[in-house]
């Protein structure tokens, strides 16, 4: 049994989640971390043989306050069976619930059940090894005690679904409201990407929310678990947030975190990669927000860890890494792949140092790090057999991009790629100027995740998973698969999986650089040029932040199938048109 909103939760997520997509920072945005409510969409599910009454009353939006008129509230009371209540808050949110009660005889707490779940399958879950579901990283699975006319809040997680179970018999639980408590950061979508395809336009924002629940405090990979810095998922986070959001607070802080906690002589998160992906993002921050004094604040750092890094390269050129030798999951079992991948990251490494050297006016470093490079060209790897590998190999210059994109990233299309390095894929796939591939790659993968019923990406996907699917947003069935509790694998199995991590984000990041067409060319977005390429979309439109403003844009393809630009930048940058 399910019971609705009157509402379409499609233009709903989109008009709140999105409403301010393109808008610059204004007084209205605190950008601080800030906690809204929101009453459940729909009730998916309710205990039969169970006394359960006026449920849809925890439908209607709330005043977050009990009262002595103890009338028009939802009853659960146990008879034959448990009385239990499965809620829907229409999509993925971090932070807790709110529970205002009425008032029973005996005046005395009651004891009940809560579980948060990312999909309605982990609502249901016991925990035990079966199914992989746990309370590690946040809390999802408590039992509680509920106040006599009160209100109680409870939990800090990533979810959408809440069960409740009335444990006490005897006794009748009078709720007036259950609300979510969604905790995240009050900031303007100040870029955006729109087209006349819905599904590239679904996908951007949804890869735009999922990175906006993760910045925390601090930039996590996923709100549920693990709730870390983890320095590698931050990089596609991280070009993510530089064309949605700009520079905001969250990177800075989350780069000097990782630094504090990681003497310069050892591997972040103990993985020689994420050192890597610290140093291209100290590159990459400095070119979208010409912040030369942050990129000061690191130069020590900076340095010390290039040079760690190239002590583990030997005479011939080729990455000697220890620690752990890590690219993603799908890759970590095979040592040729790791290799490729690793050796095309140094290269990509020494490169940003040696332009970072350069804006610090550290000339000879600059011109070592040069020499480090050819150093490290003489060991070509051979090409994987792995997506991932050969596209860094592309992106680092040591394959051929087109004969990669055809032997290799191309052959039996989205199989083998995975969340995480997708993205990497993708821009390996537009330096071989296969953009209407890539786009084909973006609808296909990350959309089927929608077509499952995600409201943010997830941790790792396969498209075989697809394959005799149920929902994630529907009770399970004897004759679909469940998708959350069947797969997964290495640290992600089962109902472990987290269903929003930022690493996944990358088509947004993708799309706004190689659709929407904007490339920073100088540091702070003085100069950018904008190469759209549109591949069988009409039009697209959209808006990038730059320190000086927004800059406006829109390509249309006219009769001829060329495309015409129009735009609008801010004063202090300086847009090239790309013909």
């Amino acid at each position: 049994m399910k019971i609705k909103r009157g509402i379409c939760f499609v233009v709903a997520f989109l008009a709140i989640g999105f409403s301010c997509v393109g808008q610059q920072q204004s007084e209205k945005y605190t950008g601080k971390i800030e906690r809204t409510y929101i009453a459940p969409q729909q009730i998916v599910w309710q205990s039969d043989d169970a006394e359960i009454i006026n449920a849809e009353r925890l439908l209607r939006e709330g005043k977050h306050q009990a009262s002595t008129v103890n009338t028009d509230l939802c009853l659960m009371k146990n008879s034959t069976k448990q009385a239990s209540i499965l809620l829907d808050f229409g999509k993925e949110l971090h932070g807790g619930l709110e529970i205002v009660t009425g008032m029973w005889p005996g005046n005395k707490p009651v004891n009940v059940r809560i579980r948060f779940g990312e999909s309605v399958s982990e609502a249901m879950a016991e925990i035990t090894d079966t199914t992989s579901a746990t309370n590690d990283h946040a809390i999802r699975d408590w039992n509680i005690k509920l106040p006599w006319c009160g209100k109680l809040e409870i939990g800090n997680t990533g979810f959408r679904f809440v069960r409740i179970d009335l444990i006490d018999n005897d006794i009748a639980l009078h709720l007036r409201e259950v609300n979510a408590i969604s905790v995240m950061r009050d900031i303007p979508y100040l870029g955006s990407f729109r087209s006349n395809n819905e599904r590239l336009n679904r996908i951007w924002e949804t890869g735009a929310y999922t990175v906006h629940l993760n910045m925390q405090k601090y930039l996590w990979d996923g709100i549920k678990r693990d709730r870390l810095v983890w320095v590698g998922d931050m990089h596609p986070e991280v070009m993510t947030i530089l064309s949605v959001f700009g520079a905001n607070q969250v990177i800075p802080k989350s780069l000097d975190f990782i630094a504090e906690i990681t003497p310069s002589d050892e591997w972040m998160n103990g993985i020689s990669s994420y050192s890597m992906w610290w140093l291209l993002i100290q590159h990459q921050y400095y070119l979208n927000t010409g912040d030369l004094n942050y990129l000061k604040k690191h130069q020590n750092y900076i340095f010390e860890l290039l040079s760690k890094l190239e002590s583990k390269i030997d005479k011939n050129g080729k990455e000697m890494l220890d620690g752990n030798r890590f690219l993603d999951w799908p890759t970590s079992e095979d040592p040729i792949a790791i290799h490729a991948g690793l050796q095309s990251m140094m290269v990509m490494t020494f490169d940003a140092g040696k332009e970072m050297a350069k804006i610090l006016g550290e000339n000879e470093k600059a011109v070592h790090y040069q020499n480090t490079i050819k150093k490290l060209n003489k060991h070509t790897p051979e090409l994987p057999k792995r997506k991932s590998p050969g596209a860094l190999m592309v992106l680092a210059g040591l394959a051929d991009a087109k004969t990669v994109n055809d032997e290799l990233l191309t052959v039996d299309g989205v199989k083998d790629i995975s969340t995480f390095y997708g993205y990497y894929v993708l821009n390996a796939m537009a330096k071989a100027g296969n953009y209407k591939d890539a786009m084909s790659f973006i609808s296909e993968y990350w959309g089927a995740m929608l077509d499952l019923g995600a409201t943010s990406f997830w941790e790792d996907f396969n498209m075989d998973w697809t394959i005799n699917a149920g929902r994630i947003d529907e009770l399970p069935k004897a004759d679909k698969v469940d998708v959350h509790k069947k797969y997964g694998d290495y640290c992600y199995v089962g109902l472990r999986h987290s269903f929003c991590h930022g690493w996944a984000s990358g088509p947004t990041a993708w799309l706004s650089q190689y659709v929407l067409g904007v490339n920073v060319l100088e540091p702070g977005c003085k100069k950018v040029n904008l190469n759209p390429h549109l591949g069988d979309l009409q039009w697209v439109r959209g808006t990038f932040p730059t320190p000086y403003g927004i800059i406006e844009i829109e390509h249309q393809k006219t009769a001829d199938g060329k495309v015409k630009t129009t735009y609008k930048a801010p004063e202090g940058v300086e847009v090239v048109i790309v013909k």
